[in-house]
């Protein structure tokens, strides 16, 4: 009996601002049809917040679905499985905010010790134990938080950042308050373990660095073996292929936003060759780096249509 392909799951990257652990998508981009010709979840690198303001439509977070019809709000921990579905022939008016709550709360609880580090810990095990779904109207309280961050985003006035930041510590005490009953440790983002999390934070912030799985593994404290089989279950795409695609969506900013030398973006972003790159680049983009530079337009189009696949063995 030949065995059951998986379902197809996407990673979706996003780069924080300059200065900022807070994302803003907002605007008439945003008014559109969402799902069309998408038949698989993805998740994002950091909690998604959304508002929904008209259209109806599904939501599937993990293996749960929800009807949506205007006035809605959504709270999905990253590594979270998920996507949205507007009715066919419709389109949904959405707004997003992406957050850094480990930055976030590392700053909130700098210096305060090791006693607040254990309560920093349990703040964001309570945030990211599960995806919320609710009508405005049966939170109030969250949804206008939610409201009121995303017009301070949208204003942007002088020391908004300032203004957000202490907006956005308020909003994910009252997440946090909605799972009172998550005491510690749980399994995150829905299919996403905890070891897995860890990995995937870890790989974000060392991408340009020399990477191997058994000191991935090593940092998640398990053997390398049950490593490997997690990861690969859980994110379906082994370690070395979800690396390649960070390392990739990274070098697709150096490209755009600077002058450097293909060879430079290469090394800068973790490649040890240029072949290495230009093969990796080419499987998620369906183009050389040097022919995306010239028309970097077509960058989240490329890379949310993508799904790699490299050589076993790492």
């Amino acid at each position: 009996m030949s065995k059951k392909k998986k379902p197809k799951l996407e990673f979706r990257y996003y780069k924080m601002p300059e200065g900022s652990s807070i994302l803003a998508l907002l605007g008439q981009k945003w008014v559109q049809s969402y799902g069309r010709d998408i038949d698989y979840l993805h998740f994002h690198n950091y909690l998604e917040i959304g508002y929904c303001y008209d259209g109806t439509g599904s939501m599937i977070l993990g293996g749960e679905e929800y009807h949506y019809e205007g006035d809605e709000f959504t709270v999905i921990p990253k590594n979270y499985p998920h996507t949205t579905n507007s009715e066919p022939g419709t389109l949904s008016k959405w707004e997003y905010l992406f957050i850094d709550v480990d930055q976030i709360l590392e700053e909130l609880y700098q210096g305060f010790g090791n006693k607040n580090k254990k309560r920093m810990n349990v703040m964001l095990y309570k945030i990211n134990s599960k995806a919320i779904f609710k009508k405005a109207e049966d939170d109030p309280k969250i949804a206008g938080k939610i409201r009121n961050l995303i017009e301070i985003m949208r204003c942007t006035e002088e020391f908004y950042l300032e203004e957000a930041k202490g907006a956005v510590v308020e909003l994910l005490v009252n997440i946090a308050r909605e799972n009172k009953e998550v005491k510690g440790p749980v399994e995150l983002s829905g299919r996403v373990t905890i070891p897995i999390a860890r990995a995937m934070d870890y790989i974000t912030l060392h991408y340009m660095e020399p990477l191997r799985i058994e000191e991935l593994a090593k940092w998640c404290h398990i053997s390398e073996t049950h490593f490997r089989r997690i990861f690969s279950e859980y994110i379906n795409m082994s370690p070395l292929e979800y690396v390649n695609l960070v390392r990739v969506q990274a070098s697709c900013n150096y490209l755009k936003n600077t002058d450097e030398s293909v060879s430079e973006i290469a090394s800068k972003c973790g490649f040890t060759t240029p072949s290495t790159f230009n093969r990796n680049f080419r499987q998620v983009t369906g183009i050389s780096p040097s022919e995306w530079r010239k028309r970097p337009e077509n960058y989240e189009q490329q890379l949310l249509k993508s799904w790699i696949h490299s050589e076993q063995g790492w």
